[in-house]
């Protein structure tokens, strides 16, 4: 694989990751970084010893990167997105695809056009335990999918907010639990389970009230394309960061993936794979599969070849969210002041 120049858009928490993503791949080379942030910028200019700047669009055609990781607040993301598309450079963008359903098809018309890829950091698809379910899912050997059962039963205190003011507004992050946190949850239940046609569910803030102006609680019942219903349930409310669970019903068997994985299969046969390895270092506990993604992508680049989780698949799970927003805001409440920054 030829060496790729790299830059990193947005310094905050979860470029950690990408910034030790691209050190672990040996033909990547970060060439720049960028944030509005001066603190911020200055702190990654020094740990990198990339160049530093302020404004994306200035990076982009100084030091025409190959690759952007576009890693700032939901907000900023389909902007920089298109930016860097319709220059002909390559994304991996964290999520959500956008903060809204508009400018998640900016996104995907700007890719449509481009002669560049898109990748979209749903990367526990990359997990041993994701990987083997869709395996054996779509190998048929279970028979028809009847549905799944999901849940995301996490907290987050009110510094968590406060720390940075955008996450818990709509302009800033275009939502709250189910655009940051239950989003992976919810895309691995559409992929594994197959498309989803019809929404029904609500959203609500819960204990956060005095905090944000977005939910901290939601349920949804998904009716997906072939007649299969899944039900969904997420909520910041609870004591801890229990495990996620997704627990999948087909004809002649199930999936229950808590932790690890276990099949259980209609001849009383059980199968079990543990989780990925969680990797080292900074934010360790985000697991390696964001080095998993990256790298796949990179090895699509290098070989001039699609990439499965684009923009347009990026959209879908994007739409089951705004679909739950528009049946609980049909007009969405402000009442906290914004911040115009990637910070």
């Amino acid at each position: 694989m030829a060496g790729l120049r790299v830059a990193v858009i947005g310094c905050g928490d979860i470029s950690a990751v990408h910034l030790g993503a691209i050190a672990q791949t040996a033909d990547a080379e970060l060439v720049a970084v960028c944030d509005v942030d001066d603190e911020r910028l200055a702190a990654a200019v020094s740990t990198t010893g990339a160049a530093g700047y302020r404004d994306h669009r200035v990076l982009m055609d100084e030091r025409r990167p190959d690759v952007v990781h576009i890693t700032t607040p939901h907000a900023a993301h389909a902007d920089i997105a298109v930016d860097a598309l319709e220059r002909g450079i390559h994304v991996v963008l964290e999520k959500p695809l956008a903060h809204d359903r508009a400018s998640g098809h900016r996104v995907v018309a700007a890719a449509a056009a481009s002669t560049a890829r898109i990748a979209v950091c749903f990367q526990n698809r990359y997990n041993a335990t994701s990987r083997r379910a869709y395996e054996i899912l779509a190998s048929g050997e279970l028979g028809r999918v009847l549905g799944a059962t999901a849940t995301v039963m996490w907290w987050r205190p009110a510094e968590y907010y406060r720390a940075r003011p955008w996450r818990g507004t709509w302009a800033g992050s275009g939502g709250g639990l189910m655009m940051n946190q239950a989003i992976h949850t919810l895309d691995l239940v559409q992929w594994l389970v197959g498309d989803v046609a019809g929404v029904t569910g609500s959203a609500g803030t819960r204990v956060l009230a005095d905090t944000i102006e977005v939910e901290d609680t939601a349920d949804l019942v998904l009716t997906h394309a072939d007649g299969a219903r899944s039900v969904f349930f997420a909520t910041l409310a609870n004591t801890t960061n229990a495990p996620i669970t997704v627990d999948i019903t087909a004809e002649h068997g199930s999936l229950s993936i808590r932790g690890g994985l276990t099949v259980t299969r209609a001849d009383g046969s059980v199968e079990v794979i543990p989780e990925t390895a969680l990797g080292s270092g900074q934010r360790a506990y985000w697991g390696r599969s964001h080095v998993d993604l990256i790298q796949d992508f990179y090895r699509s680049v290098a070989a001039a070849e699609p990439f499965w989780i684009d923009a347009a698949e990026a959209q879908k799970t994007l739409d089951i969210i705004q679909d739950l927003y528009d049946q609980t805001y049909p007009v969405r409440p402000v009442r906290i002041a914004e911040r115009s920054t990637f910070s």
